[in-house]
């Protein structure tokens, strides 16, 4: 790594970083998230723009900030929802997704719009649950009745297009994906059993005396915890997101002490460095000339996520949801990024993908997150909510 021109790179993202909070409290009534504004500084600060920086320098930062970010979100992820009304509705919900996807891009193959049938129908089955919890933190949206909905459908649109990936898409095979996916997962259940094996009260002891003091014991064995998931994620052969993912399920059961302290450290730290260098590296990589010379396919693509993703949500949740609410959740479902990066990565690799489509992918991926929640918070009115018979 040339350490000067990382150096640079992360003085960049860091500017950025420091300004994007300012700019959304400096217009209020235009709902930006801070994301929005993390990926339009990495295009200005960008190869593509000033020039100033580049994420080539700086690829293990941004590993961690992507494993920070699902950390994070498999920490958040309520898993007795997953298993209640809201999971069962999320599960139906992205399973008529999958079958408007086969359909679609079939289609779009038939034509020879697209080459790459697998990714591209995952592709327009994802959402960006990692992307949208920090949206809905900032606005409040955690625990009622749209923010709860929106984390089960999030979850689901991101755990079950992980699992395809590992398993359709891996680099050595179907049954090897398989196989690797089923090693990597019980090894996360083993680690989540930790706790019942330190039977040392004097072990017990150091740790907790420890998580407040210059040791912090609690924060360092989480980053360990979560280090070892994606080194063991990549050593299979599988995305660093599922060892991410996996590591916030595991430290949910894991975390020792105050959990409640710990999520604040995770939150400093994740937010407050490394996540924010994920999305500006984002930014920074959307290839602009490729999406310039086919907007076009942006724009197909872009629609496709809102209807293959989202539309359903509309039907599903019809008893559940008032209209108004329904219209959020198709909004906030059909937001995905950083699992459309991931599956054109994978897409060029192995020849299938079109380059252009690639790009033009990631383009909607951004052009989602940058618009669909911040329609989705317009329209959101907190104070008067509403109710299914009130539509």
């Amino acid at each position: 790594m040339d350490v000067s021109s990382g150096l640079t790179t992360l003085l960049s993202i860091a500017a950025v970083a420091a300004i994007a909070p300012v700019v959304v409290g400096l217009f209020p009534r235009w709902h930006v998230p801070q994301v929005v504004v993390l990926l339009a500084g990495g295009v200005v600060v960008g190869p593509y723009a000033l020039g100033w920086a580049s994420p080539a320098p700086i690829e293990p930062f941004i590993s961690l900030g992507l494993g920070f970010l699902f950390l994070l979100a498999g920490y958040e992820l309520d898993y007795a929802a997953l298993r209640a009304t809201p999971g069962r509705l999320a599960i139906i919900g992205w399973s008529l997704s999958v079958v408007l996807a086969i359909g679609v891009v079939g289609a779009l193959e038939a034509a020879g719009f697209v080459r790459a049938f697998v990714p591209v129908s995952l592709a327009l089955t994802t959402t960006a649950l990692g992307i949208l919890l920090p949206i809905l933190r900032e606005n409040q949206l955690i625990g009622g009745a749209v923010g709860t909905q929106v984390a089960a459908a999030g979850a689901v649109g991101e755990f079950f297009p992980i699992v395809a990936i590992a398993i359709f898409l891996g680099a050595n095979g179907e049954f090897a994906g398989l196989v690797s996916l089923l090693i990597v997962a019980a090894a996360a259940l083993l680690l989540s059993l930790a706790p019942r094996l330190i039977r040392g009260r004097r072990t017990q002891d150091v740790i907790l005396a420890g998580e407040n003091s210059t040791t912090q014991t609690t924060l360092r064995g989480t980053i360990f915890l979560l280090l070892l998931l994606l080194v063991v994620a990549a050593r299979f052969g599988l995305d660093v997101v599922l060892g991410a993912f996996l590591a916030g399920g595991v430290l949910k059961r894991w975390a020792p002490g105050d959990a409640s302290q710990l999520e604040s450290k995770l939150d400093a730290v994740g937010y407050g460095f490394f996540i924010p260098i994920f999305f500006v590296a984002a930014g920074m990589g959307l290839d602009l000339p490729s999406i310039a010379r086919s907007p076009g396919r942006v724009a197909v693509f872009f629609v496709l996520m809102l209807l293959v993703r989202g539309a359903p949500a509309l039907l599903v949740y019809r008893r559940a949801l008032a209209r108004r609410e329904r219209v959020e959740l198709t909004l906030f479902t059909a937001t995905a990024l950083p699992l459309l990066v991931a599956l054109s990565q994978i897409g060029l690799a192995n020849g299938t993908m079109l380059p252009e489509n690639a790009a033009a992918l990631v383009g909607a991926g951004v052009l989602s997150v940058l618009v669909f929640p911040a329609i989705a918070l317009a329209i959101q009115r907190p104070s008067t909510p509403l109710h299914p018979q009130e539509e």
